[in-house]
């Protein structure tokens, strides 16, 4: 059953927050982990990062940040290895989730 966003919303702040884990290559692999996200490097250049949809239906999202993409995504990573992305993702299709990752925590639109 899914669950409201209000209660995904309660229980983001409880949970810990998402860290990124850097894997060689120019995608994420096909089985990623379930909160946390996977960044693609190969050569030193960030290419894409690869995570679940935070809102539980189980879609792997694979998110482009080379510059050369329509659309891309900028990701900052602090210094405790937690992301933010730059805009909000917004599924059109599926559960259409729109939120933004902040400081490795999901803020719903």
């Amino acid at each position: 059953m899914k669950k409201p966003k209000w209660f995904l919303k309660c229980i983001e702040f409880v949970l810990p927050t998402r860290k990124t884990l850097v894997v060689e290559g120019d995608s994420p692999p096909n089985i990623l982990p379930y909160r946390n996200l996977v960044l693609a490097r190969e050569g030193g250049e960030d290419w894409a990062v690869g995570f679940m949809c935070p809102c539980g239906c189980g879609k792997k999202l694979e998110i482009m940040l080379i510059q050369e993409v329509k659309p891309h995504w900028k990701l900052m990573v602090d210094h405790s290895n937690r992301p933010t992305l730059h805009p909000s993702v917004w599924l059109k299709t599926g559960c259409q989730s729109h939120f933004w990752l902040r400081n490795g925590r999901v803020i719903w639109c």
